[in-house]
């Protein structure tokens, strides 16, 4: 049972995913893409219910090991590792990159340009900005969210984003938890399915894309060549009440119809199931 990210307890204006990290008890492996808290938050909870081993960056690790998760149960990497979960099961981890979050950012069907050449600098004094903004946000939405922040284990930085290859005997699953990537690593990964982040502005080595979602996906799905692709990260994750419960997945749709006819998506609803391979 291997969970990719932990991220389970949300606030009351969030949708429900029918289960909290309390009420785990299985599992064997938990991937974490990054160490921002509405991916990682949980893992503490369920590797000290469970005894599951946590795989992630070494700000994941050193995070989970501040909660209290002992260190035989986790394993630390930056990027370039292969771990054994099973006798016939392995995972890859590879080096990669969050969504440009700094910048601005739109639903998919809507391109977005510009914010080319921002220096790393500039990007930090603009999120200062808006965690100060979100700071004063006096709604009850707003105090239960600080409030959920305040009690997860989480970082304010992403800790060096990871992307995760599963090799089975049935077939390979390749995770990637944010929009984000470096294209030398995806111009040599191949995988039967990907489960990719379908939400913000899309990263390619370090710079957004000039375009849309649908736009980051379809070139995501070019370099894979995926049998199945199933989307994640589009969910209302953080309980905003003017944002539906689920991104219109429509655009995405359309443009992977029309640039990868050969590829088959898959949709799933919050607390559903899907076969994947």
């Amino acid at each position: 049972v291997i969970y990719l990210d932990t991220y389970i307890d949300r606030p009351s204006t969030a949708p429900a995913v029918g289960t909290t990290a309390a009420e785990v008890t299985e599992a064997d492996f938990a991937l974490i893409g990054h160490s921002h808290w509405d991916h990682i938050a949980g893992a503490d909870v369920i590797a000290k219910r469970t005894g599951a081993t946590v795989i992630g960056s070494f700000e994941t690790a050193r995070l989970l090991r501040e909660a209290g998760v002992p260190d035989e149960q986790l394993w630390a990497t930056q990027g370039g590792e292969r771990f054994r979960l099973s006798e016939t099961v392995t995972v890859r981890a590879f080096p990669s990159l969050h969504s440009c979050i700094w910048s601005r950012a739109a639903a998919p069907g809507t391109a977005v340009t510009g914010d080319y050449g921002v220096t790393k600098n500039e990007r930090t004094a603009r999120m200062a900005e808006r965690r100060a903004r979100r700071s004063g946000d006096g709604s009850e939405a707003g105090r239960e969210l600080r409030e959920l922040l305040a009690s997860n284990v989480g970082g304010p930085d992403d800790g060096g984003a990871l992307d995760y290859l599963i090799e089975t005997p049935y077939g390979s699953v390749f995770f990637a938890d944010s929009m984000g990537y470096f294209s030398g690593v995806l111009q040599r990964t191949r995988a039967d399915v990907a489960i990719l982040a379908a939400a913000g502005r899309g990263n390619i080595d370090g710079e957004p894309v000039q375009g849309a979602v649908e736009d980051f996906i379809a070139r995501q799905v070019e370099l894979i060549q995926p049998r199945r692709v199933l989307l994640s990260h589009h969910d209302n994750f953080s309980g905003s009440p003017d944002s539906p419960d689920l991104t219109d997945m429509s655009p995405v749709r359309d443009a992977l119809a029309r640039l990868a006819p050969h590829v088959e998506l898959l949709e799933v609803e919050l607390g559903g199931s899907v076969r994947l391979l």
